[in-house]
Formats: C-alpha cells, structure tokens, sequence
C-alpha cells in the first residue's frame, strides 16, 4: 500500500492514533488504513503499542541505567544468543548490538541503583561469555522514545510529520 511508510511515522509518533484519523490525514478511507495496520501487526512490522511514563511523577521509585557490555562471541551464533539471554530478564527494557569500544548496550530498570548493582553482579556478570560490564545511571531524563520531558517547551501530543 502506498501509505505504508507514513502510516508507521504517525504510530509512532502517536500510538493512539486511530485509523479514523490517519485516514483523514492521508485522504484514505478508514478500511484502507484499518486493513494495513492489521497487515503491519500480522507481519510483525508494528511489534506492540507502549506509553511512554515519566516516572519522576509518580510515587514508585525507578531507576534507569545503561550498561556497556563486552562480550565472547560464541562460536557459530555470535552474539544472538548471550543478547538472547540477556533480553529474557525483565529489568532489560533494551539491547543493541554496539560498534566501538564494546558489544552490547543494556538499558536496565529498577526501583533502587542497589537492585541494578545485584543485577548486573549476580546475573549479567558471571555469564561465561560476559568479559567486562560498565554501568551508567541516568540521572535524569530529557528526551526519551522521540517525546521531550518539560512539557513546557513542547506539546509532546503534537504529531508532526512531513514528507
């Protein structure tokens, strides 16, 4: 479909947006739109919907922090399935693949930076393909997943796409 592209840059812009008012956005019918998203979801182009939280906002303590991970790749799986492995606990919220001074970069949540420092000594650490970790705690947040956290300076539901 021909809307393919600009359908994805509005979701992700805004996961709510219904197919009603894209359809309107791209001078399409609200079937045309329904039926690619639902093509989109069964392909796994579109892999789930998530809101992005300011947890400095609420009453639960969280704490985020970012780890460089170097690593053994194993021999004929290279590093897909140590990053396997690291995915599957639920701390990770993300992990890619690196080019420069080490491997793999975790992005790991918790409710204290004691947790973290146990997650990263009793678990990710002593993998046997895991040569060294570096953790960073992030101390604040600015900009996350495309939204600006000071309202202030921007209306973060104002949905702007240009082609």
């Amino acid at each position: 479909m021909k809307y393919k592209e600009k359908i994805l840059a509005m979701l992700e812009q805004d996961g709510r947006m219904t197919a009603a008012q894209i359809a309107r956005m791209l001078g399409a019918t609200e079937q045309e739109i329904q039926q690619e998203i639902e093509t989109l979801e069964r392909e796994n182009v579109i892999l789930g919907y998530k809101a992005v939280i300011d947890w400095d906002k609420t009453s639960d303590e969280t704490v985020t922090a970012q780890i460089e991970v170097r690593i053994t790749p194993q021999k004929g799986m290279g590093f897909d399935e140590i990053a396997r492995q690291i995915c599957s606990y639920p701390q990770v919220q993300s992990a890619y693949l690196m080019s420069g001074g080490f491997d793999l970069t975790i992005i790991i949540t918790g409710h204290t930076m004691r947790e973290i420092s146990q997650f990263v000594s009793e678990n990710l650490a002593p993998m046997e393909s895991v040569i060294s970790t570096a953790t960073h705690f992030i101390m604040k947040k600015y900009k996350d997943q495309g939204v600006i956290y000071d309202p202030s300076t921007q209306d973060t539901r104002e949905v702007m796409i240009t082609w």
